[in-house]
């Protein structure tokens, strides 16, 4: 999962979407995610990274990553996956 490269992200977490002009705010975890997302890890390191720096669970942090990345689906800030397309 990639975030798009024209999608700005601050320290701060703000987000902005230069195609549609939206702005919208993360949190810091939410920050440090985008951060993986853009560096292309996978889903799964991102799991382990985060579960292993704070104090949460496998189980709710997939959960809470899988609501978050729908989000940013919903709102076209993610790389569109080439093996769904095809």
């Amino acid at each position: 999962m990639k975030l798009r490269k024209d999608v700005a992200v601050s320290e701060a977490g703000l987000v902005f979407n230069p195609t549609t002009g939206e702005s919208f705010s993360v949190n810091p975890i939410g920050v440090e995610i985008l951060g993986l997302m853009r560096q292309e890890k996978e889903i799964s390191e991102i799991s382990r990274m985060i579960t292993g720096k704070y104090s949460t669970d496998k189980a709710t942090f997939e959960r809470d990553l899988q609501d978050f990345t729908g989000v940013l689906k919903q709102y076209n800030l993610l790389v569109p996956d080439a093996k769904k397309k095809a």
